[in-house]
């Protein structure tokens, strides 16, 4: 699944299976009380809304310490060191704004890569702090293919892309005003034939909106956002492409500088505002 840059960045961050989501969401907030979901806010926006243990887990998002985030990466499949390197620039070029640092460490890391293909294959990772939730022989983020070949472009849009998900960023294009903008069945024919994707997981990967009160970040869906799909005109409503991000922007530096701010920074509020 390595995508030429002409092609959609088809990324799909791993989900923890169900049985583990309820302790999963508590470690979150035990590393970060912040990612504790705000029920009475989705009450009040939410009538619906049932504050189940298992409603919550849904809602929590999974940001690190905010003194500071420093992960060790290790690489399942005997990588090259080069390789290596290269991949830990570009996961670290996040620091740029942020108290973050990736280190290269052995396979036991926090995060841990690797490329395979198949069943499995693609672009991948698991989110935050549910990467601590993976048995340590297991990889955290998957890049699918990459070489030291893999064009520079790639490892702009696609490392960068897979590290805010370590880092706790959900998909951009997941916010509501920009789902609106999709035709649901010509979206659901589209990732059938460019993806193999069948209906339910086209509706779980782009069609389902986050809950909105549940997020932090910007006021405002960000269309050029590292975080957001390449969405063509052929699957939105209007017939104009949502353009998503080839690589990291002002915005998502700046959000991210507020959720991991760096030594002498403001101290984040106890909820930046909803992404």
């Amino acid at each position: 699944m390595a995508k030429s840059t002409q092609e959609i960045l088809v990324c799909r961050p791993k989900s923890l299976p169900r049985s583990l989501w309820i302790k999963a969401a508590a470690r979150a907030a035990e590393v970060n009380p912040v990612n504790h979901a705000p029920v009475e806010r989705l009450m009040r926006a939410m009538p619906h809304f049932a504050p189940t243990p298992a409603r919550i887990a849904v809602v929590t998002t999974k940001y690190w310490r905010t003194n500071g985030v420093r992960l060790s990466v290790g690489f399942l499949d005997g990588a090259e060191t080069a390789l290596k390197k290269r991949i830990l620039s570009h996961m670290n070029v996040w620091a740029k704004k942020a108290n973050i640092q990736f280190v290269l460490g052995g396979r036991r890391s926090d995060v841990r890569i690797t490329r395979m293909g198949g069943f499995d294959g693609g672009y991948w990772s698991y989110l935050g702090t549910d990467i601590q939730s993976i048995p340590m022989d297991e990889p955290t983020m998957n890049l699918e293919a990459f070489t030291m070949s893999t064009a520079e472009s790639e490892f702009k849009r696609v490392v960068r892309h897979e590290t805010g998900h370590t880092l706790g960023c959900p998909h951009e294009h997941m916010r509501r005003a920009l789902v609106k903008k999709i035709d649901a069945k010509k979206a659901i024919a589209y990732f059938k034939r460019t993806d193999g994707w069948s209906a339910a997981e086209t509706r779980q990967q782009v069609l389902t909106p986050i809950e909105e009160g549940s997020l932090l970040g910007t006021p405002h869906p960000d269309p050029r956002s590292i975080m957001c799909y390449q969405i063509p005109g052929a699957i939105t409503k209007s017939g104009k492409p949502i353009v998503g991000g080839a690589d990291i922007n002002t915005l998502d530096y700046t959000f991210m500088g507020t959720v991991y701010p760096k030594p002498g920074k403001p101290k984040p509020p106890s909820r930046p505002r909803k992404r």
